[in-house]
C-alpha cells in the first residue's frame, strides 16, 4: 500500500470531497478542499488479486482474451483508502461534504439482490462467469461480431449509439456471452452493474445506474432507453428480460447526485452519514475535469497502461470506433467524443520486461535506471524514420478504426542490425500514430483540436513519449498539475452532487474552472520533425489498410491458433 499526502494550511471554513479512482490494479482515494482543488491527503491500495488472466485463484483455467477481477478487492481498497486519507488529513469528518467514484469501464459486475456480488458466493466461485469482466476482458469478441453482424444486416451500424461497431468490452457483448456459456450464472444474476454502480449502490442502498456509463458502454439514450427489445430477440430469446430485470435502475446523470452515504457505510469509512455520492463516472472521463478541460479545442489524452482520447464538440459522431451520442454525458452542454487504445504502458512495458536481451539489464542496473529509460535515453538519440521501422499498435487489439479485439501487433523493416532502442521507439510512435488517427476522425465531426492536454502515469515518467506525441500530433501540448487529475475529477462530480449550499458548486463544468490547473511547461512540435512524421503515418495508415480485418484475416487466424 501507498500513502501520499500533502499536508496543506486548512481554512476552517473549507469543505472538502472525496474522489476515489478505481484503476486496473489499483484504487486511489484524495480528499480535495473545494475551496482551491488542493488536496489534504491521498492514499493507494492495490487489488489483492490483481487481474486474472489466466486462471482463478483455485486454478480454473481461463480461456484466450480473458480479464477478471475481485469485487471484494475493491471494497478492501475503498475501506482501507478512505480510512487513511481521512486520519492523515486531520479534516474533521463533518467537514466532508461528498463522494464520488470514477472506475474502468465497462466494468461489469454480476450481483444479486442482497448487493453481493455472485463470485463471493461459495458455489459459484469456481465458474469464471461469476467473477468480475474486467474493461479489457476480450473474451466475448465472438458475441460482439454476432452483435456488430445483426446491426449491420439492419443498417444500423452506424447510427451514434453504435459508432459503426461494437467491441468486446461493452456491457452487452459480455452479458451475452454470460447467458451462452453459463445460463446458471445469468439467471442467479439479479442485475448486471458497472462496478462503479455496484459501490455506489452499496453505499447507498439506491439501485441507480451512471448515465455516463450507460450512454458509453451499453448503447444507451436519453431518447430511446437501451438497445430495442427486438433486437435484442433476433440475438437470442434468453435476452427477452434483460432490461426490465437485469438492467433495472434509474439513470442518473453525470454530477447528479446518486443518493447519500447510509448509517452503516458512513461508520465503515468513519464519514458523516448522509452525505452526497454522485453518480459513478468512467475513470478517463473523471479527467476531463481533473484536467481543467471544460471548453471546445482541447483534447484531452491520458496516456497509461490504456489510452483515453476525448474532445468537446457541439454536434453528435460515431464512427470507426469513435463514440459521442449522449449531450452532457461527461460535460454539461457538450457532447464528448471518446476513443482509444487498448495497450500504451502495456505495450511498452511488454516489450521491455519480456524481449530485451540481459546486457542491457546490466547496463541499466549499472547506470541506476530501469529498462524504461536506458531504453528511452538510447532511442532519444534516434532521429523520426532513422531506424527504418514501422508497428501496428495492437497488441491488446484495436479500437480505432477496427474496433476489434482480435487483432494483433505488426512490426515490420527489421533488419539483422535492428537495435532494441530502434523497436522501443517504434512502438511509441505507434501509438502516437494511432492517436493522431483518432483525432483525425474527431476532426470530421467538424470539431477543431488547438491544444492537447496529457495526463496519465507516463507524462511523469517519460518525457520521450511526450516529445514524440507533440512531433506527430503537431499541436502543442500541455501537461495536467497532478499525476490524479480522475481522481480529482471525481472528487469535482463529489463537489457538483453536494451542491453549492453545501460548500460545493452548482455544476463540475464550475468546478473544473474553479480548481483545475495545468503546468506551466508546454511542449512545442518541431517542425522538422513534424513533416518527417506526416510521412510515416500516411505509410502507419497505410499499413494499417492492409490489415483490415474485413480484407485479411491473417492476424485473427493468427491470434486463434495460439
Amino acid at each position: 500500500m501507498k500513502r501520499e499526502t500533502d499536508h496543506i494550511e486548512r481554512n476552517d471554513m473549507s469543505k472538502y470531497t472525496l474522489g476515489i479512482d478505481y484503476g486496473t490494479l489499483s484504487a486511489r482515494t484524495v480528499l480535495m478542499n473545494c475551496e482551491d482543488g488542493s488536496v489534504a491527503a491521498s492514499s493507494t491500495k492495490a487489488y489483492p488479486h490483481a487481474v486474472m488472466d489466466r486462471q482463478l485463484p483455485d486454478g480454473t483455467p481461463l480461456g484466450a482474451g480473458w480479464a477478471l477481477e475481485d469485487a471484494e478487492d475493491y471494497v478492501i481498497a475503498l475501506k482501507e483508502t478512505v480510512r487513511n486519507v481521512m486520519r492523515e488529513s486531520g479534516v474533521p469528518k463533518e467537514d466532508v461534504i461528498g463522494l464520488s467514484i470514477d472506475f474502468t469501464s465497462c466494468t461489469v459486475v454480476a450481483a444479486d439482490e442482497q448487493k453481493r456480488a455472485l463470485s463471493s458466493l461459495t458455489q459459484f466461485r469456481p465458474n469464471p462467469h461469476a467473477w468480475v469482466k474486467l474493461w479489457k476482458h476480450h473474451g466475448a469478441q465472438a458475441q460482439a461480431d454476432e452483435i456488430n453482424e445483426l446491426l449491420t444486416r439492419k443498417g444500423m451500424i452506424d447510427d451514434p449509439r453504435y459508432g459503426g461497431a461494437i467491441s468486446p468490452e461493452l456491457l452487452l457483448p459480455k452479458v451475452l456471452q454470460v447467458l451462452r456459456e453459463a445460463p446458471e450464472i445469468y439467471q442467479a444474476a439479479y442485475v448486471f452493474l458497472e462496478a462503479g454502480d455496484w459501490l455506489t449502490w452499496n453505499l447507498t442502498g439506491e439501485l441507480k445506474r451512471s448515465g455516463n456509463m450507460a450512454a458509453y458502454k451499453a448503447m444507451w439514450t436519453p431518447e430511446d432507453g437501451y438497445i430495442s427489445k427486438d433486437l435484442l430477440l433476433e440475438l437470442d430469446p434468453g435476452l427477452d428480460k434483460l432490461i426490465e430485470e437485469k438492467l433495472r435502475g434509474e439513470i442518473c446523470p453525470a454530477g447528479g447526485c446518486i443518493g447519500h452515504l447510509t448509517q452503516e457505510w458512513a461508520k465503515e469509512l468513519g464519514l458523516m452519514p448522509g452525505i452526497a455520492i454522485g453518480a459513478s463516472i468512467i475513470d478517463s472521463h473523471a479527467g476531463m475535469p481533473g484536467s481543467g478541460i471544460c471548453r471546445k479545442g482541447q483534447m484531452m489524452l491520458v496516456l497509461g497502461t490504456s489510452s483515453v482520447e476525448l474532445l468537446l464538440s457541439d454536434q453528435p459522431y460515431a464512427a470507426h470506433g469513435v463514440v459521442g451520442a449522449v449531450k452532457g454525458a461527461i460535460m454539461p452542454g457538450y457532447y464528448s467524443l471518446e476513443a482509444g487504445i487498448a495497450a500504451i504502458g502495456d505495450m511498452y512495458g511488454c516489450f521491455a520486461d519480456g524481449y530485451v536481451p540481459s546486457a542491457y539489464e546490466k547496463e541499466a542496473a549499472q547506470k541506476g535506471q530501469n529498462l524504461h529509460q536506458l531504453l528511452s535515453e538510447k532511442a532519444a538519440l534516434l532521429a523520426p524514420g532513422e531506424s527504418g521501422l514501422l508497428a501496428l499498435d495492437w497488441w491488446n487489439g484495436n479500437k480505432t478504426p477496427y474496433v476489434n479485439g482480435d487483432l494483433s501487433g505488426v512490426l515490420i523493416g527489421l533488419t539483422l542490425q535492428t537495435k532494441p532502442e530502434e523497436i522501443y521507439r517504434a512502438l511509441i510512435e505507434a501509438t502516437a500514430y494511432g492517436t493522431r488517427m483518432i483525432m483525425e476522425e474527431f476532426m470530421k465531426s467538424g470539431a477543431q483540436v488547438d491544444e492537447v492536454i496529457v495526463s496519465g502515469g507516463i507524462p511523469e515518467k517519460n518525457p520521450l513519449v511526450l516529445r514524440i506525441f507533440t512531433d506527430v500530433l503537431n499541436r502543442p501540448v500541455k501537461i495536467s498539475a497532478s499525476d490524479q487529475t480522475a481522481a480529482l475529477g471525481s472528487a469535482m462530480y463529489a463537489a457538483a452532487a453536494a451542491g453549492k449550499e453545501a460548500g460545493g458548486y452548482e455544476s463540475v463544468a464550475e468546478a473544473a474552472q474553479a480548481l483545475a490547473r495545468l503546468k506551466e511547461e508546454v511542449y512545442l512540435p518541431d517542425a522538422a520533425h513534424a513533416q518527417t512524421y506526416d510521412q510515416l503515418f500516411s505509410l502507419y495508415c497505410e499499413l494499417a489498410g492492409l490489415f483490415d480485418p474485413k480484407k485479411t484475416r491473417i492476424l485473427s487466424e493468427l491470434k486463434a491458433g495460439r
